[in-house]
């Protein structure tokens, strides 16, 4: 649980208060000036946007809209061109210029740095265009599957260790359509409090009974699991079908590494299920990227479901399942996401196949291990300077994701267009991604980063830290700031 200043809190909440005050204001008047006689257009049809969510996108959301979306039009490396921007309307509607601002890339997830060109698989991928086109324009079950497609599901079985695995076109939907096909009526699902809205949309469609436990907290859980094995199911009180317990790999709003250990212990003591979602884990941490088992030492066969998508640390779009063999076949039998939708894409599937091999060493080079050793060494350094700084900052060492809490709804958008302004682009996070209370700048460190990239970023984000007044910790000294006091002198 995160401690919030008590004083932090008390602002925060007086701040979203006074903007649904004012808000609330503004729609008075406008109602009165629109004239409370006058007929709508709706033609009996009720309002399609309405309630507390159309109020919160209208009267706060789109105030700071131009920190969201913004367009790039470059590859998403360290370095990307951002698209400048303007509104003449108070930020209701957007307009493009024709300027580009060259910024520092502190956003996207591009891990291990192959979203950009690269000497192994670009080539490839290119190869791949030409011999069969951009999509299979079909399913899986139809004229969908190529033998690309039968030699990437090798691929991610023999990387994750696990026998079998299948693919998809989204990451999304590996897990909220499959989460409904592996449970049904007279199951129990047991959700870590902070799992991903794909986890959290797949739970509640698939017609099981979901129970939370308090995040990251083994002991809660094992709680939750006597208290559910005891009772049963509701009303009957029969046991349960079966009990799946789904955690994430890296939290990626926390940057915090799961209890994996802990939690699988657990599973196994009650004969409960484990589904582990290794979107920002796997191919990010571990020796050899092979994602948090091979970090904390986890045998992969203790994991029984294990999820990951390609568009993180390899470059691609899609996800995976890997797991037994006759789960992987029972879900190519059952899957809606492998019977409807269209297959990956070709391109996509040789950048993952290419990334895989770079990472493992059989492209014959080393380049795979270096990028693992500077992404570790980059993520380390970046948080470690980071709190020496003052900022409150997130996560376990090796994570690349680095949340710094801002709070205050003021600092989201203060924080983000102040780095914007000194080249470094950033990504903001609030409500509802976030509980209202705990907004953030969620930072994503790469391999493709030099020192040099994360030595100007830590000066800048030092700068706006001070001018924002997000620096809740006292700043401990240290070589970043000792040049800058020289470049001062």
């Amino acid at each position: 649980m995160i401690a919030i200043p008590y004083l932090t809190a008390l602002t925060t909440y007086f701040s979203y208060g006074l903007l649904f005050a004012f808000g609330q204001i503004r729609d008075f008047f406008r109602k009165f000036s629109d004239g409370w006689w006058s007929p709508n257009n709706l033609q009996g049809y009720a309002p399609i946007c309405l309630g507390l969510e159309d109020f919160y996108i209208r009267r706060l959301y789109l105030r700071i809209q131009d920190c969201f979306g913004r367009p790039i039009s470059s590859a998403p490396d360290a370095w990307f061109d951002v698209v400048e921007r303007f509104s003449n309307d108070n930020n209701k509607t957007l307009k493009r210029t024709e300027k580009i601002n060259r910024c520092l890339n502190l956003g996207s997830y591009n891990y291990l740095g192959f979203a950009a060109a690269d000497e192994y698989c670009t080539p490839r991928v290119i190869e791949s265009l030409k011999k069969y086109s951009s999509s299979t324009c079909s399913t899986r079950v139809d004229g969908g599957t190529t033998v690309l497609h039968n030699e990437l599901e090798e691929c991610v079985a023999r990387f994750v260790g696990k026998p079998a695995a299948i693919v998809f076109g989204m990451g999304y939907v590996t897990n909220s359509a499959i989460l409904p096909v592996l449970v049904g009526k007279g199951s129990l699902i047991i959700s870590d409090s902070l799992n991903h809205n794909s986890i959290v949309n797949g739970a509640r469609g698939s017609g099981a009974t979901v129970r939370v436990f308090q995040h990251n907290t083994p002991s809660h859980l094992e709680e939750v699991l006597r208290e559910q094995i005891a009772g049963g199911q509701p009303r009957t009180h029969r046991p349960w079908k079966k009990i799946v317990v789904i955690v994430e790999g890296i939290y990626s709003m926390e940057g915090e590494l799961c209890k994996l250990p802990e939690i699988i212990a657990i599973c196994k003591k009650y004969k409960a299920y484990t589904y582990l979602d290794e979107a920002h884990s796997i191919g990010a941490v571990g020796k050899t990227g092979r994602g948090v088992c091979e970090l904390l030492g986890v045998d992969t066969a203790d994991v029984d479901i294990m999820m990951g998508t390609f568009t993180k640390s390899f470059g691609s779009c899609g996800g995976y399942i890997a797991g037994s063999k006759e789960l992987i076949q029972y879900l190519k039998y059952t899957c809606p996401a492998h019977l409807y939708a269209t297959s990956i894409s070709l391109p996509a599937a040789e950048q993952i196949i290419s990334a895989i091999r770079v990472i493992l060493g059989e492209d014959g080079s080393s380049r795979g291990a270096q990028k693992l050793a500077r992404i570790r060494e980059n993520s380390n350094f970046f948080r470690s300077e980071l709190q020496k700084m003052g900022f409150e900052v997130l996560g376990d060492n090796d994570s690349p994701v680095m949340p710094i809490m801002l709070y205050n709804p003021a600092k989201i958008p203060a924080f983000s267009r102040e780095c914007l302004k000194q080249n470094v682009a950033v990504v903001t996070v609030a409500f509802p991604a976030t509980p209202l209370l705990l907004a953030r700048a969620r930072i994503c460190i790469s391999a493709s980063h030099t020192r040099e990239d994360l030595n100007k970023a830590l000066e800048v984000i030092s700068r706006v830290g001070d001018l924002v007044g997000i620096k809740y910790f006292p700043a401990e000294p240290n070589k970043l700031h000792q040049e800058e006091r020289m470049k001062l002198e």
